[in-house]
């Protein structure tokens, strides 16, 4: 599977710099192109303040098959990624996607969380998505919450969304998410905290990013930096998603907005097919630095691979005292389990053997 590649540049609003990161390799740390829509051309971080809203912005995206029978969205040829590339818009932006299909597979890109019309639904029942080789263009929109005549409100788009492909071998896309044709997507609001790495985690099935460990991806950040989890799931297994040493507020943001906000305060969440959330924490907050866990609090689940790691480094971004331990610890561990099934099946079917011959 192809590498992601970076994409950090100089913001608006002053000289401020993040990297949106996705982890797509197992223990790998592989920026991805991300795509934040504001009221320029710049990848937008804060803490700047935004003048503009209502930016109209296109992308074009193109689907590929890749190794494994898998499947990935890129935002360049040759560079589609599992999960596909992180797209941010602000409250109030559109976006139109040219979907390139380049593959021999009927498929589409449909949003969760954003407007659009029928014909930019991505979905079969709407005659909304690609032929094999066909090039479509999706428009997404996005609106600011406004209060309504009668004093209620109705809520804008911000939120922490996800696109997948809805038309792959048949009405719903299943067999396109199962094979890796998802991303995420994030609408911030005007004043929204901005991180300095952002990651997509998706719970797809039995697997984290199409991966099991120990080969799951490898989260990195150094200490105290901000760092942002889109948390994603796909498939037909019921999850939660878990982090270790870490706790966020249970709402939009994940921040408290103050000393009487009643969110509650969570480190584990559910996460179940067609869910999306996200949250922002400060690596290491009052833990400090090491490799922390994060995996699926399903035992079954946690145990048959659905675990992962978040490395917080040092703050000059050397390895904590430990970690690397740890994280061979966690190799051994997917190696050892392996073994362990192997023996398990061995000894069951000598059982099974020595149980069949006592019965003559």
């Amino acid at each position: 599977m192809p590498e992601n590649s970076s994409d950090t540049r100089t913001m608006r609003g002053g000289v401020s710099r993040r990297t949106v990161l996705t982890g797509t390799l197992a223990g790998l740390m592989a920026p991805t192109a991300a795509l934040a829509l504001g009221a320029d051309s710049a990848v937008a971080a804060g803490p700047g303040p935004i003048t503009t809203l209502g930016t109209t912005r296109h992308i074009t995206i193109y689907a590929e098959k890749l190794s494994g029978g898998q499947y990935g969205y890129g935002l360049a040829p040759g560079k589609a990624t599992i999960p596909g590339p992180l797209l941010e818009m602000w409250e109030g932006d559109t976006l139109q996607i040219e979907l390139v299909n380049n593959t021999d597979k009927r498929l589409s890109i449909h949003p969760h969380g954003v407007d659009y019309s029928t014909d930019s639904d991505g979905s079969p029942f709407n005659a909304s998505f690609n032929e094999p080789g066909e090039t479509r263009t999706y428009t997404w929109r996005s609106h600011v919450q406004t209060q309504l005549d009668d004093g209620h409100w109705v809520p804008g788009s911000a939120g922490y969304w996800q696109y997948h492909d809805h038309a792959m071998d048949g009405e719903h896309g299943t067999a396109g998410l199962r094979a890796g044709l998802y991303g995420g997507l994030i609408v911030r609001r005007k004043g929204d905290v901005l991180p300095d790495r952002t990651y997509t985690v998706v719970f797809n099935d039995m697997t984290i990013n199409n991966r099991s460990a120990p080969d799951t991806p490898m989260f990195e950040a150094n200490l105290g930096e901000t760092v942002e989890f889109l948390a994603i799931g796909h498939g037909d297994q019921f999850h939660t998603f878990h982090l270790h040493a870490h706790r966020w507020a249970n709402n939009r943001t994940g921040y408290l907005t103050g000393p009487d906000d009643p969110s509650q305060v969570i480190d584990t969440r559910d996460l179940n097919p067609g869910d999306s959330f996200g949250f922002q924490v400060k690596a290491g907050q009052r833990v400090g630095a090491g490799a922390w866990m994060y995996h699926c609090h399903v035992q079954f689940h946690s145990d048959g691979g659905m675990a992962g790691i978040f490395l917080v480094r040092n703050a000059d971004g050397s390895m904590p005292e430990g970690a690397q331990d740890a994280i061979d610890r966690f190799h051994d561990h997917g190696s050892h389990a392996a073994a362990s099934d192997t023996k398990a099946d061995t000894k069951a079917g000598t059982d099974a053997e020595a149980s069949g011959h006592s019965g003559h």
